[in-house]
């Protein structure tokens, strides 16, 4: 399990800064030049796990590279180029401190907070009656403040967004317009896959010219929960657990070994064996989701190799 990349430290030409999230670390260069590294890190309930998982980042980053190619036609985005597996360049941005949040079906955080007897999150009704994993009326956007590494994500209503003045509600607004756009694109590519599209988060920037713009990932299975088709309706009827492609699963296991992030809980050891089927299951993943066999990158030297590559792109540049 020693070939990942867990943690990087490049210093690119024209390098002004670097931000390291729970995942992505993000270096900003001159002329408004973002190179976002996609790591192997796993986080689940807002906490990194202390091991990697194999082509991980390679995964999630070509993932999110297909999806804003295939979205670029109704929402505009960050994205220059893929010089590396892990990597993605693009145009520098002011990032909203909000995850626009978006859910089709009750499933995942909204329906833990549906069986607490809530019937209100971040402000938006559920109905009555409603059973996990059933499929909303219309899709509800649920949105999260954006956290530091090692923080919680919270919910926020649209409502405290707009008092606080943590978007203007002029922003807000194209904020929504995109996210429900970008859903409806999802769920359509979800079904040519066999798959739902149940819920997913979006996260947006400015321009310096003020141009909103979709940032980080998009529909990867870190920031989005899919189903299959086949057999929802089966399941459903007959109170079953759905058959998901997201990343469920860890947490699921992380529960049954009595861990969601809370204060004085630890993190179970993850084994080299789990660790493996975690990335077997990643790569089910981006097969399912893209309809495209996993080529598996280079992993011998991976700091190497993204350190070459982002170089070659930026002297294209100059």
């Amino acid at each position: 399990m020693g070939n990942t990349i867990i943690d990087t430290n490049f210093n690119f030409p024209g390098q002004q800064s670097l931000y390291k999230g729970k995942v992505r670390e993000v270096y900003y260069l001159e002329n408004d030049i973002l190179v976002m590294v996609a790591t192997d890190r796993l986080s689940a309930f807002d906490v990194v796990m202390p091991k990697g998982i194999p082509y991980k980042g390679q995964i999630l980053n070509q993932i999110a590279t297909k999806m804003m190619a295939d979205t670029s036609d109704i929402v505009p985005n960050w994205l220059l180029a893929t010089p590396d597996p892990n990597v993605a360049v693009g145009l520098a941005c002011e990032p909203f401190k909000v995850e626009m949040v978006i859910r089709g079906y009750l499933s995942g955080h909204a329906a833990r907070e549906y069986k607490l007897g809530k019937r209100t999150l971040c402000g938006v009704a559920m109905p009555h009656g409603m059973l996990e994993n059933d499929k909303f009326p219309v899709p509800i956007i649920t949105p999260a403040t954006k956290a530091e590494m090692g923080d919680h994500d919270e919910d926020i209503s649209r409502e405290a967004i707009l008092e606080r003045g943590i978007v203007s509600e002029e922003d807000y607004l194209v904020l929504e317009k995109y996210t429900k756009a970008l859903f409806q694109r999802g769920t359509e590519i979800a079904a040519k896959r066999g798959l739902i599209l149940v819920d997913t988060k979006y996260e947006f920037g400015k321009t310096k010219e003020g141009k909103i713009v979709l940032i980080d990932e998009i529909h990867t299975p870190d920031s989005s929960r899919y189903f299959y088709a086949d057999g929802y309706g089966e399941r459903q009827n007959r109170g079953e657990a759905q058959k998901q492609l997201s990343k469920e699963f860890v947490r699921q296991w992380l529960i049954s070994n009595n861990f969601q992030g809370l204060k004085g809980q630890v993190v179970p050891e993850m084994t080299d064996e789990y660790i493996q089927t975690v990335s077997e299951r990643y790569i089910e993943l981006y097969e399912n989701i893209t309809g495209e066999k996993f080529i598996k990158a280079d992993i011998s030297d991976i700091q190497s190799r993204i350190g070459k590559n982002v170089l070659d792109y930026l002297a294209t540049l100059k």
